[in-house]
């Protein structure tokens, strides 16, 4: 079978950008090497190696390859996304989005390291533990499942389809493969967002008294949240909570009164802040800038809510991913993962206190312009992730 490196190209020259384009194509190639594996198999074991598709949104079907166990304890998991932020714009002369650049030791392109690098390591691992299958004559003693997901870069509706499905839960040791800094990383900060907008009065702008300027009312609402968020308390691990005021619009034209104004509010949450004090934070803000700006009215709804996620110290998949790295050569800390991913779905749904993040390259480089992943990254995280197979399942 091929490297993690060989597939980790071929994954990055397939365009899989969100909202789905051709993820189609990533998962029909998944599966024709899948299939190629299984050749490898006595008839009676490859006939137990079970693929599920499951449809997330029209033409975006999350992918599960299953190893079936021979005991009845919890499933091991590595859970990948197949689909990317945009191409996007500025990547260098000679760099494309799609080229799959391989130079001075490095592998470029969208994806490459958030998180088709990740996904690779994940087949590699796939493939060699059916290698060891033919090789035994026997299943493994845990079982094993590879679970491929959609709309992880929006709004990770494959991650809740697949707990929705039944292929995941609270008992099962889950591990995505994000790029983490050769780290293990076992915590998240929460996502929580909100669609704010301030009504004003339309008028004509030489005679602003005539109107309610919605732009400025957004300005006081604006400046009253940062304010707040300076305020609150930092998490021991998980660090400060953080405000971003992603996208705003409003107004028509420079001389005229602007009757409305909405901006997209990201807020990452540590405890002990939760969605409740954010909620009391935006509305506090509102209150401030319709009296700053009489005749103006404030609304807001809650578009998306994700609790954080607290470490487990006695996690029994983080002690064995920790083992089994050092004993690679290649001892991984233990670290924080400031964005939000497939696991942290699941840890937050489920209650499933087993979840964990490890995978090549940095997240400093993902969604930017000449993303990329270190070829040592690849070999490092393919060499762990296999051998975590090699440990856990037999």
């Amino acid at each position: 079978m091929k490297s993690a490196w060989e597939l980790a190209a071929e994954l990055v020259r397939i365009d899989s950008s969100d909202p789905g384009a051709y993820e189609d194509e990533i998962e029909r190639h998944i599966l024709a090497m899948v299939e190629q594996a299984r050749e490898l198999l006595p008839a009676d074991l490859a006939a137990r190696i079970a693929t599920e598709e499951l449809e997330v949104a029209p033409g975006r079907r999350n992918l599960m390859v299953t190893v079936p166990g021979r005991t009845d304890e919890s499933r091991l998991v590595y859970i990948c996304h197949m689909d990317t932020v945009t191409l996007g714009d500025g990547w260098d002369e000679g760099i494309g989005a799609l080229s799959a650049l391989e130079r001075d030791g490095r592998l470029y392109g969208r994806g490459a390291c958030d998180m088709k690098g990740g996904l690779a390591c994940a087949l590699s691992a796939l493939f060699s533990l059916l290698c060891d299958i033919a090789a035994r004559g026997e299943l493994p003693r845990r079982g094993f499942s590879l679970i491929c997901t959609v709309d992880e870069e929006d709004q990770m509706r494959g991650a809740e389809a697949a707990i929705e499905a039944g292929w995941v839960g609270a008992d099962e040791w889950v591990l995505d493969t994000e790029p983490t800094d050769g780290q293990i990383q076992v915590a998240h900060k929460g996502r929580t967002w909100f669609e704010l907008t301030m009504h004003g009065v339309t008028a004509h702008a030489s005679q602003p008294w005539q109107g309610a300027d919605a732009i400025a009312a957004m300005a006081e609402a604006i400046a009253r949240i940062r304010h707040a968020f300076a305020k609150l308390p930092a998490h021991p691990e998980l660090g400060p909570a953080t405000v971003t005021f992603g996208q705003i619009t409003g107004g028509y034209q420079p001389y005229v009164v602007p009757d409305a104004c909405t901006v997209w509010i990201d807020m990452r949450l540590v405890p002990p802040t939760d969605t409740a004090a954010a909620r009391a934070i935006v509305e506090n803000g509102i209150a401030k800038a319709e009296a700053a700006v009489p005749g103006v009215r404030g609304t807001y709804v809650v578009t998306g809510d994700r609790p954080a996620i607290e470490r487990d110290p006695a996690s029994a998949l983080v002690a064995v991913l920790s083992r089994v790295a050092e004993d690679c050569g290649t001892p991984a800390p233990i670290g924080f993962f400031t964005g939000y991913t497939d696991t942290a779905v699941i840890a937050g749904r489920c209650a499933n206190r087993t979840c964990a993040s490890y995978g090549p390259g940095s997240l400093a480089l993902a969604h930017k312009p000449n993303e990329f992943v270190p070829k040592a990254d690849i070999e490092r995280v393919e060499r762990v992730l296999t051998s975590l197979l090699e440990r856990t399942l037999w």
